[in-house]
């Protein structure tokens, strides 16, 4: 019936893809989109919508994407079966080596059925132009415009850095990442970068309000606007403006190049970090690195009608595919702030724990952050420690 169901949404809707890429997503306020969204964005949109529960449990759609992406996503689920989490997977898989976008639309619209998603790293193989990102079509498609990747460092694990806890806010469908590029004439491509007012304010606002929520002190914004004086120039002038309803915080700016060297000799001085979308993927990875690796730290997207959780750093790992030594904390993380985005506090309380006490306390760790585990080795050990905890 399910099955009946999703192939009749999908032919009565047209293809989104047909319309042309790169989208111009309006904000649309429909009535029948159900999930659950967090106090912060409440706060911000002053939209209040439903969650999306049956008989008590969720629907999230899961997208396993390529290389390590589906043996993580198992790991998820066995532990989610072990400690009672209320949730239904709607798993799709995308398969990068196709072409045609058919997968990719029926994904979007199980995400945008459920209202929420865990996600890995989409590969597209193809190159031809009528081919795009499958993971940038889904964030402008579903009009995730912020990314939020919390770098806080575990302790114990070998890093170059220790006890780092910055948060990266991320302009997710602007920027360089709007796709929109051209030959004009032959041996000369010109590739647009898009800044616009409104996504310019919403993400700025979404960066000061987390401040002033988690009760932290300064918001640094990252630019480039002594080159690029008009598109930068844009963000760097909302973002002060938005500042003024902020006045308890602090808010100073620092160019690109300049905070990819500063974070690597003192990240202590960041505390939240507001950049487009470009300067959000070279940061986070190089935080990331500095704490020990792209395998512990998770990425949350969102927009006004749906979340997409994600590892951080949102590699594929393709090397390492398969070989039972990826490193599963990302990907669990990534699974605990769903939980917590849907309400189910107590099953993301535990599920924490154990990930941190098998890390840190009993040092449990793959080889990427100095172990010599493997992949199973860690989440056994995190089972181990779910059966001796209760959830209501």
């Amino acid at each position: 019936m399910a099955l009946r169901l999703s192939q009749r949404l999908l032919q009565t809707q047209t293809p989104f893809l047909t319309r042309g890429y790169p989208l111009l997503v309006t904000k649309e306020k429909t009535e029948d989109v159900a999930h659950t969204k967090s106090a912060l964005q409440k706060k911000v949109t002053g939209t209040d919508i439903p969650s999306a529960q049956y008989g008590g449990r969720h629907a999230v759609t899961m997208l396993p994407g390529g290389g390590i992406g589906p043996e993580l996503m198992g790991y998820v689920r066995e532990i989610f079966r072990y400690c009672g989490a209320p949730i239904d997977f709607e798993v799709i898989d995308i398969d990068p080596s196709t072409e045609g976008n058919d997968d990719l639309d029926y994904a979007i619209t199980s995400i945008k059925r459920n209202g929420v998603a865990l996600k890995g790293n989409i590969e597209t193989k193809s190159q031809t132009l009528s081919e795009v990102s499958r993971n940038v079509a889904i964030r402008n498609e579903l009009d995730l415009y912020v990314n939020v990747v919390h770098c806080k460092s575990y302790p114990g694990i070998p890093a170059r850095h220790h006890d780092i806890d910055v948060v990266l806010i991320r302009q997710n469908t602007d920027g360089e990442y709007a796709m929109l590029e051209h030959e004009s004439v032959p041996g000369i491509v010109e590739s647009m970068k898009v800044v616009t007012v409104d996504n310019a304010e919403r993400v700025a606002r979404y960066a000061f309000e987390y401040a002033r929520q988690n009760n932290r002190k300064k918001v640094t914004t990252i630019h480039k606007a002594n080159i690029m004086k008009l598109s930068d120039g844009l963000f760097l002038e909302v973002a002060n403006r938005v500042h003024k309803d902020y006045p308890e915080l602090e808010h100073n700016n620092m160019i690109i190049d300049n905070t990819c060297m500063q974070s690597v000799s003192n990240p202590h001085q960041f505390d939240v970090m507001n950049m487009t979308n470009l300067y959000g993927t070279i940061v986070s990875n190089v935080l990331c690195g500095l704490m020990g690796g792209a395998g512990l730290i998770s990425g949350r997207n969102y927009g006004d009608h749906y979340a997409v959780f994600e590892p951080g750093t949102r590699n594929t790992g393709t090397a390492i595919a398969g070989k039972n030594i990826a490193n599963p904390v990302a990907m669990i993380s990534a699974s605990i702030d769903m939980l917590n985005h849907l309400g189910h506090k107590e099953h993301a309380n535990v599920i924490q724990e154990a990930v941190y006490q098998t890390i840190v306390n009993d040092a449990i760790r793959t080889p990427d952050v100095g172990g010599t585990h493997s992949s199973t080795d860690v989440v056994q050990n995190i089972l181990k420690i779910l059966s001796s905890k209760r959830v209501n």
